[in-house]
């Protein structure tokens, strides 16, 4: 074999590795994103429960837990994107209702999509929404506004450790057309 075709055998199997490697990055990026978060306890999953069984869990009246809501836009993103109410407490147990209010600030039909993310992350399996606009793409005609409803329940198990549970919702625009 010459010095040239051995050079261009090498070449191919390290490009061949890179793109291995790369597929294989490409194939363990959601399990990596999963790890990452809890480790630093952002994007922290909610549960979701039935309406039906939330008449089956006691209320836990001996303590309050602090609620935060927070949101947050893209840089880019044009809308309005704020909490109704900031904060609230609440007694593990009980279902509890506020909302969000958006509006898109453009002059096109936009569809938007929230992510929500529970703070600490010991408390995000036991922050759970019964209804949630976070569930469904929200259409938005030009310059309309919405009070968009978020209904959650805490479940007594939560900790006692647990003093302050911050709910945030990043809201985008889903670059979808209406009806998609």
């Amino acid at each position: 074999m010459s010095e040239n075709q051995r050079s261009t055998t090498s070449i191919v199997r390290k490009m061949a590795l890179i793109v291995v490697g790369m597929f294989g990055f490409g194939y363990l990026m959601v399990p990596l994103y999963d790890v990452l978060c809890d480790i630093t306890g952002i994007n922290g999953k909610t549960g979701v429960v039935d309406a039906s069984d939330v008449r089956a869990i006691e209320v836990d009246r001996s303590r309050e837990i602090m609620v935060e809501f927070i949101a947050n836009l893209n840089q880019s993103a044009s809308w309005e994107f704020k909490p109704d109410v900031v904060s609230m407490k609440v007694h593990p147990g009980k279902t509890y209702s506020t909302t969000y209010f958006a509006r898109n600030t453009s002059d096109r039909e936009v569809v938007g999509q929230a992510v929500p993310s529970v703070a600490p992350r010991a408390a995000a399996k036991y922050f759970s929404k019964t209804e949630c606009f976070c569930f469904s793409n929200q259409l938005f005609a030009a310059n309309e506004s919405k009070h968009m409803p978020l209904t959650f329940i805490i479940d007594p198990n939560i900790p006692r450790t647990v003093k302050t549970v911050t709910l945030s919702y990043t809201f985008f625009d889903t670059g979808k057309k209406a009806g998609t």
